[in-house]
């Protein structure tokens, strides 16, 4: 039996009237919204934290520097002082190791500074949305 008049089936489904459409259209782009947001929220986090992470880094650079610059200083004293005997010698490597260490700081201080500063990808993919949507709405 069937519940229509003129005693053919009823159809499996009815298309969704265009009310219902538009307010599905409203809650996606709501969560769409809102998934971007804290996308974006995170990907801030990452890179206030990289950039701490190469600020950091830099800093003990600097500070490694100083100390080498220290030791340059003695090793050009003990140098002069001693006229080809090999405690100057030892200084001199000392203070080589250090800027060493120093530059093996600041390389990795600008990779996380590189790293950081590039353009979060939310950006790209909400253009991409509006773009979607917008020849969503042209058919």
């Amino acid at each position: 039996m069937t519940d229509w008049d003129d005693g053919q089936a009823p159809p499996a489904e009815r298309p969704p009237s265009v009310g219902r459409l538009v307010e599905q259209i409203s809650e996606q782009a709501t969560r769409l919204v809102r998934a971007e947001i804290a996308l974006a929220k995170a990907e801030a986090a990452e890179k206030a934290k990289r950039s701490g992470i190469g600020v950091g880094l830099i800093i003990g650079a600097l500070v490694v520097v100083l100390y080498a610059l220290g030791v340059f200083v003695t090793t050009a004293i003990l140098g002069l002082n001693e006229a080809l005997d090999n405690p100057w010698l030892s200084a001199l490597l000392v203070g080589l190791a250090l800027m060493l260490l120093a530059g093996a700081f600041a390389g990795i201080a600008v990779a996380q500074l590189k790293q950081a500063s590039r353009r979060p990808e939310t950006i790209d993919r909400v253009k991409e949305d509006v773009t979607t949507v917008k020849e969503g709405m042209k058919r």
